[in-house]
C-alpha cells in the first residue's frame, strides 16, 4: 500500500471552501480558511468532527451553546448534533471528519 500525498494549494475545494487534504475509508482531514461569514445556519451531520484552530477566530454553536474558538483550541462535534460557525473575521482551522466527509 502506498501512501496519497496532497500539497494543500493542490488539494480540491469543496462546495463551502474548505480544502479536501486527505480522505481514507475511516476519516477524512480539510482545512478551512476562510471569512468573514455568517455560517450556514443551524444544521446536522452523520459523521463526527474534530478540529484545531490555526489563525483567527469563529464561533462555534453546538445545541445553542456558543464556543468562541481561537488559535492553539481544538473541539468536537459529535454525529447528528446540531451546530453552526460563524465567522466575523478571517479563520483558519483544520478539521477531521469521521466517517469521511464525501459532500461537504
Amino acid at each position: 500500500m502506498s501512501a496519497s500525498l496532497v500539497s494543500a494549494d493542490a488539494a480540491p475545494t469543496g462546495p463551502d471552501g474548505q480544502k479536501l487534504l486527505a480522505a481514507g475509508e475511516r476519516v477524512a482531514l480539510r482545512l478551512w480558511d476562510e471569512g468573514p461569514t455568517p455560517g450556514q445556519g443551524p444544521h446536522a451531520h452523520p459523521y463526527e468532527t474534530v478540529g484545531y484552530a490555526l489563525e483567527g477566530e469563529a464561533t462555534l454553536t453546538i445545541d445553542g451553546a456558543e464556543t468562541k474558538l481561537t488559535p492553539g483550541l481544538s473541539w468536537v462535534v459529535p454525529a447528528g448534533a446540531e451546530h453552526f460557525y460563524s465567522v466575523s473575521g478571517h479563520f483558519k482551522a483544520i478539521e477531521a471528519t469521521s466517517p469521511p466527509a464525501r459532500s461537504n
